[in-house]
């Protein structure tokens, strides 16, 4: 199976103090280091890193790891437009495409993995991937939306060729059949760094 990933790295982190939340540390690496190294355990081929605010200090990081890095020279239009770069970047030449927030710092190889098999099982059921199926796979945990998702490269096709230059999510709203939910326990799916308290729990956690 071809996996290619998206990581979003523009934010600009103004609720945890104005500071890139990709550079933030667990266990004496950045998050965006975990996320590369976890990516490159699975098995992704390729990776695009999508930097915008903090982009030099991001990209210093990110261009020690083989990965493609876009800049989103106007991130303060929000997630859907560095979204948007992102999948323009990666193309749909791929089976599987992760799309990943880089405030996720639990989010490694064990999640990916459990993404990755369920969707082989969903591909299989629809005729395998030499048939092109459209999945959009999102991981729920006791009824919550979390992340990564997982997009076919069907899936991706059909966005690109959007005349609305639509987002994932957006499509993947606009298209609720082809979303199914990996219902898990696992709560890494739904942990994400927003505010200083959150990052003074990560690291109690960590310890």
């Amino acid at each position: 199976m071809r996996i290619g990933a998206v990581l979003l790295a523009a934010g600009q982190g103004s609720r945890i103090g104005g500071s890139p939340k990709a550079l933030l540390q667990l266990r004496g690496l950045s998050f965006l280091e975990h996320h590369l190294i976890a990516l490159n355990a699975v098995g992704v081929s390729q990776v695009v890193v999508v930097t915008g605010f903090y982009y030099q200090s991001v990209e210093t990081i990110a261009q020690q790891f083989p990965v493609k890095v876009v800049r989103n020279s106007t991130p303060e239009l929000g997630q859907a437009s560095s979204v948007r770069l992102g999948i323009e970047a990666i193309g749909s030449e791929f089976d599987a495409i992760f799309m990943l927030l880089c405030d996720q710092p639990f989010i490694g190889r064990a999640e990916l993995t459990l993404l990755l098999k369920e969707f082989s099982r969903l591909a299989n059921l629809k005729g395998g991937l030499s048939s092109t199926p459209e999945i959009i796979l999102i991981p729920e945990v006791a009824g919550q939306r979390g992340n990564p998702t997982l997009f076919s490269g069907a899936v991706m096709r059909a966005i690109l060729a959007s005349p609305d230059q639509l987002s994932c999510r957006q499509y993947a709203d606009l298209h609720p059949e082809l979303m199914t939910f990996l219902k898990t326990d696992n709560a890494h799916f739904v942990i994400d760094i927003d505010t200083p308290e959150d990052l003074r729990l990560l690291t109690q956690k960590a310890l």
